[in-house]
């Protein structure tokens, strides 16, 4: 594992802290691209760049902890690491990453009672506010929360190539990240569900706990086909062009 200097705010010693813990030990073989997809290029910098970036400009963070694949030195080789904690015990699954991120940041301090922010590499949109937003809304919540969208679109259930049943949206919803919860209680969730669990709240609710939904209020899709970064593209563009100069970075 390698780490730099990360500044920490003043924080009290009884109040939780909060850190991010951001997987990216996936081969993202649904992208169809020539190696992982948090590592190709998207509007001239590394995919996962752009996640950092919206993290280190956080406010409030007492790290940011990456996992990555066993071996991998990436990170270090394209300078993204001068302001993240890297862990390179990337397992088998996510679950298996963030088990072992969890574990990690023991190590660097964080308290049973902190509240842990997971996020997808390749979910490049997220921003500072949407991010802020998930933290005041779940900062005095029992169980935590995830940021997740509001089903917009019919669902279907299909089978065999066919439509097999409608299902009613007024109450689906699109879970996105971060998915923020207490480090104990998500560790003690983790092991209980087992590497197969596809994310933390599913983890959270295996346990009898109801996680609070928390809408984004901007773009933040997962960039997993081929089309997608294209699309991500597009926005991040459409961002810096309506950034004034003063703010741009």
């Amino acid at each position: 594992m390698t780490d730099s200097a990360l500044h920490q705010p003043h924080i009290s010693s009884t109040a939780p802290r909060y850190w991010a813990l951001i997987p990216c030990a996936g081969s993202g073989a649904r992208a169809g691209a020539d190696g992982p997809k948090q590592y190709q290029a998207l509007a001239g910098r590394p995919l996962v760049a752009h996640t950092l970036a919206a993290f280190a400009a956080t406010p409030g963070l007492a790290g940011i902890l990456v996992v990555v694949a066993p071996g991998d030195t990436t990170l270090e080789a394209q300078g993204l690491a001068e302001a993240v904690h890297v862990a390179d015990c990337g397992g088998a699954s996510r679950a298996a990453s963030v088990s072992a991120g969890l574990a990690v940041l023991h190590t660097l301090g964080a308290l049973p009672q902190d509240w842990v922010l997971v996020h997808d590499a390749a979910r490049c949109l997220i921003t500072p506010a949407q991010i802020q937003r998930l933290m005041a809304a779940c900062a005095d919540d029992a169980v935590g929360g995830l940021l997740a969208q509001p089903l917009a679109d019919t669902l279907k259930v299909g089978a065999e190539g066919r439509v097999s049943a409608t299902l009613e949206r007024g109450d689906k919803w699109l879970a996105q990240t971060p998915q923020m919860f207490r480090l104990a209680p998500l560790q003690r969730a983790l092991q209980a569900s087992g590497p197969t669990v596809t994310d933390e709240a599913s983890a959270i609710e295996a346990q009898g706990q109801r996680p609070r939904l928390v809408a984004p209020e901007g773009a933040n899709f997962k960039v997993t086909y081929p089309d997608d970064f294209a699309l991500a593209e597009a926005v991040l563009k459409a961002r810096l062009a309506s950034t004034p100069a003063t703010e741009a970075v």
